[in-house]
């Protein structure tokens, strides 16, 4: 659960969609490359002999559809979780993005330029669609053993008898999933206006909750609000619409209410979130 997204965007599986993000005009990159004047896209180069080939191309081939003068900085990854992340600066770009897109047509670049310069909604659709038939490049990637350290008694709140109360409560105790809570972490910046309150990993089913929330001016409703949320993506399905994914389906809204605290949670939220972003 993310409150107030960060400038940077990325596209993930799932994907860490940018929940509450205003909609941008779509901007069709072709009208804008006749107005063009000569001056061409700058690319930062990194030292060639750390750099594959694959790298060097996908990036002249995106840096042909940036804006004149804008720098780009492209590493591709094998992330099994973030497909496509993305870096906005006043000079440029910094985009990581997965193998798959290596050797990608004209096409799939010009919506990967829409996306890194617009944020653009449609040619998110356009990438999507090319990670849902590109599946298998992920599935025969070996997964790196993860050793997770699991913390689940902080100095007020406890997490594990609250996801267990829930898991009676609400799911009939057969929801399967580690709860931890995540790393340390430094005083926030009076200038960063986000907070990712919990997150749910899918392919290891580890829900983490933010240890920011482990003081106690903070109520044990409201992290069994946000622990239940967490639960809520262990049950329920990542849909598509509109050619975008959809994490939090109609269902998965509705089911979100049923939770006995909603209503003072959300009250508590909106009063107190400029103090969590300030602690």
């Amino acid at each position: 659960m993310t409150q107030n997204p960060h400038p940077h965007t990325q596209l993930a599986l799932p994907f860490v969609p940018p929940t509450g993000r205003s909609e941008e005009p779509a901007v069709v990159s072709e009208s804008r490359r006749d107005r063009r004047t000569e001056v061409a896209a700058r690319r930062v180069r990194l030292n060639r002999a750390e750099r594959s080939v694959q790298e060097e191309q996908l990036e002249a081939a995106l840096s042909s559809c940036l804006p004149p003068g804008k720098t780009l900085r492209l590493s591709l990854t094998d992330n099994r979780y973030t497909m496509v992340a993305v870096r906005r600066a006043t000079a440029g770009y910094t985009v990581r993005i997965h193998r798959m897109f290596a050797g990608a047509d004209a096409k799939m670049v010009r919506a990967l330029a829409r996306y890194v310069v617009h944020n653009d909604r449609r040619a998110s659709g356009v990438i999507g669609d090319f990670i849902d038939k590109h599946q298998h490049v992920i599935a025969q990637q070996p997964r790196r053993t993860r050793r997770l350290k699991v913390r689940t008694a902080g100095q007020v709140h406890e997490l594990q008898s609250i996801f267990d109360r829930l898991n009676t409560e609400h799911f009939g105790g057969i929801l399967q999933a580690q709860i931890t809570w995540g790393p340390g972490f430094r005083h926030r910046q009076r200038s960063q206006r986000s907070i990712k309150m919990g997150s749910f990993s899918v392919e290891d089913r580890v829900i983490r909750i933010h240890p920011i929330l482990d003081q106690q001016n903070v109520p044990p409703y409201f992290i069994a609000w946000i622990v239940f949320h967490e639960m809520l993506h262990g049950k329920h399905q990542v849909v598509r619409r509109g050619g975008r994914r959809c994490f939090h389906s109609r269902e998965f809204l509705a089911e979100e209410r049923t939770f006995p605290d909603f209503q003072r949670a959300s009250a508590w939220e909106k009063a107190n979130i400029e103090h969590l972003l300030g602690a």
